[in-house]
């Protein structure tokens, strides 16, 4: 079911995606005809707390997805030594 809009959301003039991209019959090369704001406007650098921060979060995700499927292969291979291959 579509939802439908009191008034007309309109166009607020924020930019998703550049869709000038190398291939395109559009493509304009080079910052010519560009409406874009910097594209490196309003990224911080990472200090050294945050960065470690991150790369536990990652190094713990990891390891999460690694224990799940090693659990999983435990339990297929019990599996098919006590109940299939009896």
């Amino acid at each position: 079911m579509a939802k439908k809009f009191d008034e007309d959301p309109g166009d607020d003039g924020r930019t998703i995606a550049d869709m000038n991209v190398e291939g395109m019959p559009w493509y304009v090369s080079g910052d010519e005809n560009r409406n874009t704001a910097d594209p490196g406007k309003g990224h911080e650098q990472l200090t050294d707390e945050q960065f470690k921060m991150y790369r536990f979060a990652a190094l713990k995700a990891g390891l999460l997805v690694a224990l799940v499927f090693g659990t999983v292969f435990f339990l297929f291979i019990l599996f098919c030594d006590f109940v299939w291959f009896q």
